[in-house]
């Protein structure tokens, strides 16, 4: 199989279009208005920088870093595309992301996610990567749909 490549990239760009809709639509499907996943317009502030995964020339996924302070972070829309789920693609930009923060030097990243079956593996693979549970924090509410974590550097 080939190597993975991670890059940074266009949220808008037509070739992640379609993964992006599919990641929205399946999140809207489970968490109606709690799901508080960026758009393009949204992963294309200048406070986001978004990255996709490829292996050879199929998007194998992509995930996004948002500033929210000068020592804290937030990781944004990470997913895998289906052909891709259990193939370390979800690992590879989790790892990505927090490489990346460790090197802005934040002191912690953030997340927020889902409390459904959908996303208990992305749960299982924050708290190997060393997430633990938090209080809501930037401007999240706390709500059934919604969980939030948090890594300290």
């Amino acid at each position: 199989m080939n190597e993975l490549v991670i890059r940074r990239d266009d949220p808008a760009a037509a070739h992640v279009a379609a993964l992006l809709a599919y990641h929205l639509a399946e999140l809207r499907s489970v968490m109606a208005s709690h799901a508080f996943a960026l758009d393009a317009t949204g992963l294309s502030a200048p406070e986001v920088t978004f990255w996709t995964a490829w292996r050879g020339d199929a998007l194998a996924g992509f995930v996004a870093l948002k500033v929210l302070d000068d020592r804290q972070g937030e990781l944004k829309s990470m997913r895998a595309a289906p052909a891709f789920r259990g193939t370390g693609v979800g690992r590879a930009l989790l790892l990505h992301v927090i490489a990346e923060a460790r090197a802005r030097g934040y002191a912690r990243l953030n997340l927020e996610t889902g409390t459904g079956a959908l996303h208990a593996p992305a749960v299982a693979l924050y708290r190997s990567a060393g997430f633990v549970g938090c209080d809501a924090f930037a401007d999240y509410a706390p709500s059934p749909y919604n969980q939030f974590m948090t890594m300290v550097f």
